[in-house]
């Protein structure tokens, strides 16, 4: 059974995938179980925060027992959609895009990239690390054709909101923004903004203060 998201804390939601991938190291060990302390230490997360992001979801563990490995697997798994595999489409084949390309994401995610468009790229298309890749122009067709749900933004900021316009009108339901810029949406669509620059900022601002 899913839980309703809108129910759960967004900080909790976002920690879900890492409790996923280190649930996953302890039973690549052979761990059968796996207490909130062991959690906390391995995730640097205290577990208070771990024991309050999982009561969100009911009964998971047992006190003095902790948490059993395999069937946390199975609830991550589920929770996560990990059985259904994500399409997604990259806009932007730049450094970074091309680092997407590369990496992909279906060794270790339920999501993998299917399809990319790029101005460098012929209307035909060509292929890069295994990935067909376009011209935008082509954006809408082979959108569709490749089965793309899940858009990744990588261009230049000039061209951020247009695409974003035209992605609107394919009626996506999200959007993971590499681009600074602050990109309008209409509220039925989700979109998630990863600003490196602002990222790294933050560090060196904590870090500068971490040593007064």
């Amino acid at each position: 059974m899913k839980h309703e998201t809108t129910k759960i804390p967004q900080a909790t939601t976002k920690r879900l995938p890492l409790y996923y991938r280190f649930i996953q190291n302890f039973a690549k060990a052979g761990q059968e179980r796996v207490s909130s302390k062991e959690l906390s230490e391995a995730m640097k997360i205290d577990s208070a925060t771990i024991r309050r992001d999982f009561s969100h979801f009911g009964a998971l563990g047992k006190k003095g027992y902790g948490y059993d490995v395999q069937k946390m697997l199975a609830f991550f798994r589920n929770i996560l959609d990990q059985d259904e595999r994500m399409n997604v489409a990259l806009i932007g084949v730049g450094n970074l895009g091309n680092a997407f390309l590369k990496y992909n994401f279906q060794k270790n995610h339920n999501t993998k990239i299917v399809v990319a468009f790029d101005t460098k790229a012929p209307l035909e298309g060509k292929m890069i690390s295994g990935i067909p890749v376009y011209h935008p122009d082509a954006l809408e067709d082979k959108f569709v054709e490749y089965g793309a749900e899940l858009p990744i933004l990588t261009v230049p900021s000039r061209s951020a909101q247009m695409m974003t316009d035209r992605l609107v009108k394919m009626n996506v339901r999200g959007i993971l923004n590499f681009t600074p810029i602050r990109i309008s949406v209409p509220d039925s669509i989700r979109v998630h903004t990863i600003d490196l620059s602002i990222e790294l900022q933050t560090l060196i601002y904590f870090m500068r203060n971490d040593e007064e």
